[in-house]
């Protein structure tokens, strides 16, 4: 179902609004997800699912009226006591600023909440401001950093370590029925 096609003035510009659901990612959908990383970092995210089937974790799609993924992301519950920690959050990057990361995000916390906990924290690389401008206006604050460390698989298949400074963000979820406040729309 198309929902609204907007022309500008330029016809090659055309604005085309698709209705999106957020869903639980099934390993059916992992084919669709190239987009996100490399055959070692799917092969990671097939893993999860399995935690996800055992209840441990969330992991979450954001997918088209075609049920394909366009962004990703996990909920672990395991790694802070009380509460949700957010990690792989990815959204394709032809469909970046769009607001599925926000849509994503929102999708998880609920499932924080949904368990019973009202803090949801992440790690963001410093080196990515985006990311980080997006938490911070969805209400995350910062409170301290850590390194991380990552096997990443190259092009031609070769695998290294990839290290890097996180910034440790979190923020207190509102109980259902509160307005959460967001800066800068």
């Amino acid at each position: 179902m198309l929902a609204s096609v907007r022309f500008p003035g330029d016809l090659a510009a055309a604005t085309v609004t698709l209705p999106v659901r957020v869903r639980d990612l099934l390993p059916r959908d992992l084919p669709a997800c190239a987009w996100s990383g490399s055959a070692l970092h799917l092969r990671h995210v097939e893993r999860e699912l399995a935690r996800a089937a055992a209840g441990e974790v969330d992991y979450l799609a954001v997918c088209t009226p075609a049920d394909l993924p366009v962004a990703i992301g996990g909920v672990d519950y395991g790694v802070t006591e009380g509460a949700g920690t957010l990690w792989q959050l990815a959204v394709m990057p032809a469909l970046q600023a769009c607001g599925l990361g926000t849509l994503l995000v929102r999708a998880a916390e609920q499932r924080i909440r949904d368990r019973g906990l009202r803090t949801a924290a992440l790690a963001v690389e410093e080196d990515n401001p985006r990311a980080r401008a997006l938490y911070e206006r969805l209400g995350y604050v910062a409170h301290g950093r850590e390194p991380d460390a990552w096997d990443e698989e190259g092009p031609d298949g070769t695998i290294r370590r990839h290290e890097t400074m996180c910034l440790l963000m979190r923020k207190t979820l509102p109980d259902v029925g509160e307005t959460p406040e967001v800066r800068g729309g």
